[in-house]
């Protein structure tokens, strides 16, 4: 039995858009709404993609034409959840050993308007790292600002 503390994130926003828009919104146009700035490439960002399954990659495709990975799909219930493994280590490079979770839930909260939940979760696994991560991730400059332009480009 773990007595491990889980520490996470938790983000929302409610967008004009049902439960399937705002999945497919989310997940097959992440390069619309991801900060550019937001890249552990070698190039510039060019695309994030989100290959659409269970067990799928989730990376992101440079200007050059190069990939790198951010992690992969754990859970694809579209339109109601997705759970991403972010793999991305605190020296801001993918990490094959590392696992948090970055849960996106879907609801309905009246014909037309989904309520897009984001929880980051296991920053624990960062170790010595955890508070400096969970700082990071729950600035403005992060999952806020992410899901504030996704919004934008919901409307």
């Amino acid at each position: 039995m773990s007595t491990e503390s889980v520490i996470a994130v938790h983000r929302a926003v409610t967008v004009p858009l049902d439960p399937d828009r705002a999945f497919e919104l989310f997940t097959a146009r992440m390069s619309a709404y991801w900060p550019r700035e937001h890249s552990i490439g070698t190039a510039p960002l060019d695309q994030v993609v989100v290959e659409p399954r269970a067990g799928g990659r989730w990376y992101e495709r440079g200007t050059d034409g190069g990939e790198c990975d951010w992690g992969r799909v754990a859970v694809w219930e579209p339109p109601g959840r997705v759970v991403l493994l972010w793999q991305i280590g605190a020296d801001w490079r993918f990490d094959p050993g590392l696992e948090t979770e970055v849960h996106v839930s879907f609801t309905e909260e009246e014909p037309g308007r989904t309520r897009v939940d984001i929880e980051h979760r296991h920053l624990e696994r960062y170790g010595e790292q955890a508070a400096a991560m969970q700082g990071l991730f729950e600035s403005p400059g992060a999952w806020t600002d992410t899901l504030t332009r996704f919004a934008r480009l919901a409307e």
